[in-house]
């Protein structure tokens, strides 16, 4: 355990010993607060379900960028070699990549925590609904970065990595796109594997253990596989 705290402190502060960090933080709340003020002068509602909705889509685009690196700069630069001969489990090294990006990932949702406060000053929000909704969209990019992840196992090339992982991301969230043209079984099963179908039930203040499922499954999967990968040297 104590591998994974460190492998997973290095990776943050990695981010934070750069630019790169900031760059992002200041990037995505630049966005996050144009599209909530005109969301929030459009309506003249105090929720943040379309905020929600704006953030699950930059995260599609932007999650990539953020995890390319994690595996693949490894390779790329050698130290791979070090890490897998060191008396440190492939377990080890997949869970503290992960969670070094994902403890990044939750500063980033920890900074929106401001609209929150916005909403409930100038009004009465639904606060289990605002809860449910971010539990959804911090389920979302913990999904979002084992998938990343994974992609950044199986090359060293950080904008391959990349380009497999946006690949993966689009075909989940734009699957949603495509169920007019299926029906029954097949258009139930599309449906489920959309990101945005899960998403909605949560800033809708509706959680179901389907969803949970959906995403804590996910991770599960792209993290033993990537397990996998390290195992089997696909990157040779």
């Amino acid at each position: 355990m104590s591998a994974v705290v460190a492998i997973a402190k290095k990776e943050l502060l990695t981010y934070f010993r750069s630019p790169i960090a900031y760059i992002i933080i200041i990037v995505m709340m630049a966005i996050f607060n144009i599209f909530f003020f005109m969301i929030a002068d459009d309506n003249r509602e105090t929720s943040l379900q379309e905020v929600f909705q704006v953030m699950e889509f930059m995260f599609v685009f932007v999650l990539p960028i953020m995890t390319m690196r994690l595996l693949a700069e490894e390779k790329s630069t050698g130290t791979m070699e070090f890490l897998m001969t060191a008396p440190i489990s492939n377990s080890a090294i997949v869970l503290g990549k992960y969670l070094g990006m994902l403890a990044l990932f939750s500063v980033l949702i920890a900074t929106t925590l401001v609209y929150y406060a916005i909403v409930e000053y100038f009004g009465r929000p639904d606060r289990m609904t605002l809860l449910s909704g971010y539990v959804g969209i911090w389920l979302e990019g913990a999904f979002f970065i084992a998938v990343g992840l994974l992609a950044s196992s199986w090359t060293r090339h950080q904008i391959v990595a990349a380009m497999m992982s946006y690949s993966m991301l689009f075909l989940l969230y734009f699957s949603h796109s495509v169920t007019p043209y299926f029906s029954g079984t097949a258009k139930s099963v599309v449906l489920y594997l959309s990101t945005r179908t899960h998403l909605d039930h949560f800033v809708a203040g509706i959680i179901t253990a389907a969803d949970v499922v959906y995403y804590l499954s996910g991770i599960v999967v792209c993290l033993i596989l990537t397990r996998l990968s390290l195992e089997n040297r696909l990157w040779h």
